[in-house]
This record gives C-alpha cells, sequence and structure tokens, in this order.
C-alpha cells in the first residue's frame, strides 16, 4: 500500500478543502430537520421547492425530456453522428445497447400516450402512468437535478474516505461491504431512497465499489426514509405505533443485510471494479504504527488534496445530474409503468402471494389469504400494499405486517428497481425478483414476530 504523507504535510488550504464542503454535504444530505410534515434533510426540502417552481410545467418537461432521449438515441444508434461520437457526454448519454434503446422508447411512448392522454387507459390511468409521470418523476427530477450538482461535496473531498475508513472494522465483517456504505445508507434513511441509489451507482462509476459491493449497497443498504416510513403507516390507521414500527423495520432490515449478500444471486457477484479490474485489497487496511482516527485523517486529507477544485466539481456535478436525468428518468416511466399495469390489471400477484397463504398462517397472521395478495404487489409499488391493506384487512395486527414488509422489501420496480436497472449497478431485474423473495422471506418471520409481540 503506498505511503500517504503526514497531517502536517497538509496546508490549512487543504484543511480548509476536506473541511468546508464536507461539512456542507453532510448538512445537505445527513442532517435531519423538522417540518410541518415530520423530519426531513434539507436536500429534500430543496427538492420540494424545485417541483413547487415547476408546479404546472413539471411534466410537459418531464415528457420533453424523455422524448429527445428516445430520438436522440435512436439517432445516435442508427446515423452514429460524429458530433455526438466524438463528444464523451453525449456518446455516454444517448449512444447505449440495443435492450436500453427499447426501454427508452417503450418510456417516450408511454410518457407522450399519458401527457396527451391518448390510447389505452391501462397505460394513461391514475394508478399506472399517471402515477409514475405525476406523482413519481417530477420528485425524482428535483432530486437528480440537485443531487447531482450537490453530491460531489458528499463524496469528493474526503468525508466517504475518512467515514469508510472509521466503519470499515463493523461493515465489512458483518456486511461484506465497505465502511463508507454506512454514508449512502444514512443518507437514505434520513432523505430517500434513491439519493442512496445516486451515491452507489456515482462511487461505482468511480472504482469505490465493486461490481459485488455495488449489487449489495443497492439492494439492501438503500434504505427507505423516516418520513415515507409514516406516510405508509398512516395509510393504515396505525401512526400511534411508529416506535415500534420503525423499531421492528430497523431489526428486519438489519438481519436482511446480514443473511442476503450471503446467498445467490449477490453472493456469486463478482468482486471486481466497474472496468474488470482488482481493487486494492489494502486500502482499508491502517498501516503499523498508525491509529485507526489518525489514519482515516489521512486518507481524507490525501483525497481532498487531489480534488479538482471548484470548476472541476462544478463540471462533475453538471455531468452527473444530466446522466441522472436522460438516462434514469426514460427508465423509471417504462418499467414504473408496465410494473404498475402488471399490479393493476392481472392477476399475476394474486398468482404469486397465493404458494405464501400456509407461511402466513403458520405464523398466525390473521386474515392471511388477504395479506397474501398485498405481499407481491410490492415488487411494483412500495405504496399499494398498503393502500389494499387499508380498504381489504380489519385485524392491527396484519395491517401491521404489511406495511412494515413493503419498506423492508425495498425493491420496488416504480422507483427502486428502475433506478437500479437504470444504473450502471450490475443487477438485472430478474436478480432483483430473486432479492425481493428472498428478503421477503427473511424479514417476514421477525415482523410477525414483532407484530405478535407489540400489537397483538
Amino acid at each position: 500500500m503506498s505511503q500517504l504523507p503526514p497531517r502536517g504535510h497538509y496546508t490549512w488550504r487543504t484543511w480548509f478543502t476536506f473541511l468546508v464542503p464536507s461539512l456542507i454535504g453532510v448538512f445537505l444530505f445527513m442532517t435531519p430537520i423538522p417540518t410541518a410534515d415530520g423530519m426531513t434533510i434539507p436536500i429534500a426540502l430543496m427538492a420540494k421547492g424545485v417541483q413547487a417552481l415547476m408546479s404546472g410545467s413539471a411534466q410537459a418537461i418531464i415528457t420533453l425530456i424523455i422524448c429527445i432521449t428516445g430520438v436522440m438515441s435512436v439517432i445516435t444508434k442508427v446515423f452514429k453522428p460524429a458530433a455526438i461520437c466524438q463528444s464523451p457526454l453525449l456518446k455516454h448519454l444517448f449512444d447505449v445497447s440495443v435492450v436500453w434503446l427499447v426501454v427508452r422508447l417503450f418510456g417516450m411512448a408511454f410518457v407522450l400516450m399519458t401527457h396527451l392522454g391518448l390510447g389505452s387507459e391501462a397505460i394513461t390511468s391514475a394508478n399506472t402512468g399517471a402515477l409514475v409521470l405525476n406523482d413519481l418523476l417530477p420528485v425524482l427530477f428535483s432530486v437528480f437535478i440537485l443531487a447531482g450538482l450537490l453530491l460531489p461535496l458528499l463524496i469528493n473531498f474526503g468525508l466517504l474516505e475518512l467515514a469508510g475508513t472509521m466503519l470499515t472494522k463493523v461493515m465489512r465483517p458483518v456486511f461484506g461491504v465497505p465502511g463508507r456504505s454506512a454514508v449512502d445508507c444514512t443518507a437514505s434513511w434520513l432523505g430517500d431512497g434513491s439519493v442512496g441509489i445516486l451515491m452507489t451507482a456515482r462511487q461505482y462509476d468511480q472504482k469505490h465499489y465493486t461490481q459485488r459491493e455495488a449489487a449489495i449497497i443497492g439492494t439492501t443498504f438503500s434504505a427507505v426514509s423516516i418520513t415515507f416510513s409514516l406516510v405508509v403507516l398512516g395509510q393504515v390507521k396505525l401512526e400511534h405505533l411508529f416506535a415500534p414500527f420503525y423499531a421492528s423495520v430497523c431489526l428486519a432490515g438489519v438481519v436482511a443485510a446480514i443473511i442476503v449478500p450471503r446467498l445467490p444471486p449477490l453472493r456469486f457477484k463478482k468482486d471486481l471494479l466497474i472496468d474488470g479490474s482488482e481493487p486494492n485489497r489494502d486500502a482499508e487496511a491502517i498501516p503499523t504504527g498508525k491509529s485507526l482516527v489518525g489514519h482515516s485523517l489521512d486518507v481524507a486529507l490525501a483525497k481532498a488534496n487531489n480534488s479538482s477544485g471548484f470548476k472541476g466539481t462544478l463540471k462533475e456535478g453538471v455531468h452527473n445530474a444530466l446522466d441522472m436525468v436522460f438516462g434514469v428518468l426514460p427508465v423509471v416511466m417504462a418499467v414504473g409503468t408496465f410494473a404498475l399495469i402488471i399490479a393493476e390489471h392481472t392477476p399475476v400477484f394474486q398468482y404469486l402471494g397465493m404458494p405464501f397463504v400456509p407461511f402466513l398462517e403458520w405464523l398466525q397472521v390473521p386474515e392471511a389469504q388477504a395479506a397474501a395478495q398485498t405481499i407481491m404487489v410490492g415488487f411494483a409499488d412500495m405504496f399499494i400494499p398498503s393502500i389494499l391493506a387499508a380498504g381489504t384487512i380489519e385485524s392491527d395486527v396484519t395491517r401491521f405486517i404489511i406495511a412494515a414488509m413493503s419498506v423492508t422489501q425495498l425493491i420496488y420496480m416504480s422507483e427502486v428497481g428502475a433506478l437500479l436497472l437504470g444504473s450502471k449497478i450490475p443487477v438485472n431485474i430478474v436478480e432483483l425478483f430473486v432479492i425481493f423473495i428472498l428478503r421477503t422471506l427473511i424479514t417476514l418471520p421477525v415482523i410477525a414476530l414483532m407484530a405478535h409481540w407489540l400489537v397483538g
């Protein structure tokens, strides 16, 4: 492992470069602040401000962006214009594989039909395409712009190196991931799961995570925010149980985070970087004669000393934002709408839920038949199980279990799943479904036990 200069080697400028952007990043992405709707983080509050500014025009802007992405991707694939192919940014945005081109074209078709009110109601209804376009994409659009521009404050100036080195002794043996992943999880927990996935995808691109680590962190540590958990619990009329509810969610989430990465498909992911190269196995080792805190500071200051400065950081932030907006929005529109169509207009998820009836009965869950129908529909969208439970299930125990399950299952295609598929993190839709099933099987007994103890 290469020797790092001692802390005394660095000037006040290096300390300033490390401390100021990192503290701003911590404030924006990780500091809980109270609002009228509960606790949130500044970046989420700023995103709501951007949504308010775009009120009435967000859907038109998003429709235009998705259509530009589809058209430019076709032009690039068919004609390969020099202006695009010779620009690293434009080539990255629009030169995609045939599979992703098809996904983008489906996203363009869905968004045009929904925005213009044309075609089948199965695609454009309030519970399918309109839900994605009107409720989900404006939120993601504002988060993408702000997170893209501001994430470099959190990840480029040494904070993750500091946290990563400090927490490696916990995160590596328990969860099999670097210590820096704890920052991704905290940002998700306090803000939004999409923020954690964007952080993970960006660090995977920058070779801080291997393929296995990125897949584990993206599917395991992009936790549902506290605020949205309260929304889900409110839907099933159990707000007074928030403390035991969130304690149950956290316990089940930790159990799943320990077990799922040790099972296929995550277990078989390659421990290689995005370009296929080997990671530096000694990067987390503490040199002889150095303390954990001292070495953590040395690593952080070395990162800050080699940062690209204001101009480079701004350029990277703009590229990040464009990459998220043009690369991910069409995927979310296509995959999210398709998953909701299946959930809303076919009995597929009901059939998939039938094998869980004996399992739920064995766990002594009341109204097991009705509960089983809600379990699998969470793969389409996290909020649908609670909506179904509120209208059909009387038992407080069962509604508690369904609400907690919808949060701990984590992989839902209307947002998290589509974001993962739209990123370079090496997971496909079949693997996401398998991980969803594993998380369901592992967390359900934990949550049922807690529900019987705390509610029953």
